[in-house]
């Protein structure tokens, strides 16, 4: 067998506890966990999982949402709150 290795890498405070207690839940150590993760990497050469980016922050989106907040600040846009919005569909 291989000698072990220490590997380090930092991560969110809160990421790493929810992850030891998600690990304990299904019985097994963050430990165990990465090495399943490099093993499954390894072998078949890929992510084992679908890594895809949110599509909130694609470009047009976000020059969308930018334009949107420029006519916001440039007060032409009509502000209406739920209830006046309810009311004037009632009407």
């Amino acid at each position: 067998m291989a000698q072990a290795v220490n590997v380090n890498f930092r991560m969110d405070e809160d990421l790493k506890k929810n992850m030891e207690q998600t690990c304990a839940e299904m019985g097994i150590t963050m430990t165990a966990a990465f090495t399943i993760f490099a093993k499954t990497v390894t072998r078949e050469k890929r992510i084992p999982f679908e890594v895809t980016a949110d599509p909130f922050f694609k470009a047009s989106n976000i020059k969308a949402l930018n334009e949107s907040l420029s006519q916001l600040q440039n007060g032409s846009v009509v502000v209406k709150t739920m209830e006046e919005l309810e009311a004037m569909a009632d009407e």
